[in-house]
């Protein structure tokens, strides 16, 4: 039961995910930007002051020890959000959301494995949670407008750690013993090969990409091939002519290439004139319909005037070792046979390695247990 309600709000958060990226229009439009901060600072506070309620009430034993957890979360959580605070207060308001999302999720699958009694507690929940956090990232991913990402997976384990801190000072384990048990090396073993495969796909799909050289231009890392930027540029130049991207619905899929094509129109215009002609050069040769038809960032497309283009041609100097960073992340051009193969082979040691140790742990067990009697 315990599982299930775990997983069910996993299960919320992920596909909520969309509408949360709504929520968050739909409130920037209607408040003001102090208000906005407010409002999801003033829940945040909330949800973590019921919480710190809630400890108090029921923490009755061991108190000295299960408080110093709770400081050490709040200490913990607290100088997290400060270190990665950036310069925006409604971004700062929306990551904080997603810290108390997280380590209500990590407490939650604490309780589905609490009563292992050894560091299996922590590890698992770690996992799960984790897990999560990929799913979430993997289907923003998919939607306009929100962004998905390897770095923002790994940031979620601030919050797991925090949620974890909580769940050990609020429902501390009957029993624990420091060894793993037989079968919690196996759990470990199958859970973590299952997740880091999970994550494997995850960074495959959205990181793993292509670097793409032409003569004369430079490169520059895409999702795509040479030949896949000009099979999309052909086809996105007679579709958005009849069904230009002018309004993106958020719940719908998002256009990679079309994403793509944008990411170098800002760069190039917040470039300067070498960099600026360069980034021009690749939108002329694979993002001609982002230059001529209108989407929903530019009614009246991003191509330059021709006196604009003359000049910015005449200024640029000759740059033959020119490396776009257009991408607003990372993009990994590494092979994608050896990055499976080495995937593959760390799921192999992830899962061999803890079935080995269960096999060994489980012997001592019997051998402990036939010597009691």
């Amino acid at each position: 039961m315990q599982f299930a309600i775990a997983v069910v709000a996993s299960a919320l958060i992920v596909l909520g995910s969309p509408f949360m990226g709504q929520l968050q229009s739909f409130l920037r439009r209607s408040l003001s930007t102090r208000n906005y901060v407010l409002l999801f600072g003033v829940g945040v506070i909330a949800a973590v002051g019921l919480a710190i309620l809630i400890a108090f009430v029921r923490i009755r034993e061991r108190r000295a020890q299960r408080f110093a957890l709770l400081a050490i979360a709040l200490v913990f959580g607290g100088s997290y959000m400060w270190w990665t605070a950036t310069p925006y207060p409604e971004v700062n308001a929306v990551e904080r959301v997603h810290f108390v999302e997280y380590g209500l999720i990590a407490f939650l699958f604490y309780r589905v494995w609490r009563s292992a009694g050894d560091p299996s507690i922590v590890i698992l929940p770690t996992l799960a949670a984790f897990t999560v956090g990929t799913f979430d990232e993997w289907l923003q991913w998919f939607i306009p407008f929100r962004v998905g990402e390897a770095h923002d997976v790994f940031i979620n384990l601030a919050a797991i750690v925090c949620g974890l801190l909580f769940s050990l000072a609020l429902q501390p384990p009957v029993a624990f013993s420091s060894h793993l048990r037989a079968e919690s090396w196996r759990r470990i073993g199958v859970t973590s090969a299952i997740v880091w495969m999970v994550f494997a796909a995850f960074v495959s799909q959205v990181h793993l990409g292509h670097s793409v050289e032409i003569a004369e231009i430079g490169r520059f890392k895409s999702h795509y091939t040479e030949q896949e930027l000009n099979d999309l540029q052909g086809d996105r130049g007679v579709r958005w002519k009849t069904q230009p991207p002018v309004k993106v619905q958020r719940l719908s899929r998002e256009d990679q290439y079309l994403d793509e094509g944008l990411a170098h129109v800002r760069r190039r215009n917040g470039a300067e004139v070498d960099e600026a002609w360069r980034e021009n050069l690749i939108l002329e040769r694979f993002f001609v319909p982002v230059l001529d038809l209108p989407t929903y960032a530019s009614p009246n497309g991003n191509r330059w005037p021709p006196e604009q283009r003359a000049d910015v041609a005449n200024r640029a100097a000759t740059n033959n070792s020119f490396l776009s960073e257009a991408e607003p992340y990372p993009i990994l051009t590494w092979s994608h046979a050896t990055f499976w193969i080495g995937a593959w082979a760390i799921a192999f040691v992830l899962l061999a390695v803890p079935l080995a140790l269960s096999r060994r742990q489980r012997g001592r067990e019997m051998s402990v247990a036939s010597s009691s009697y």
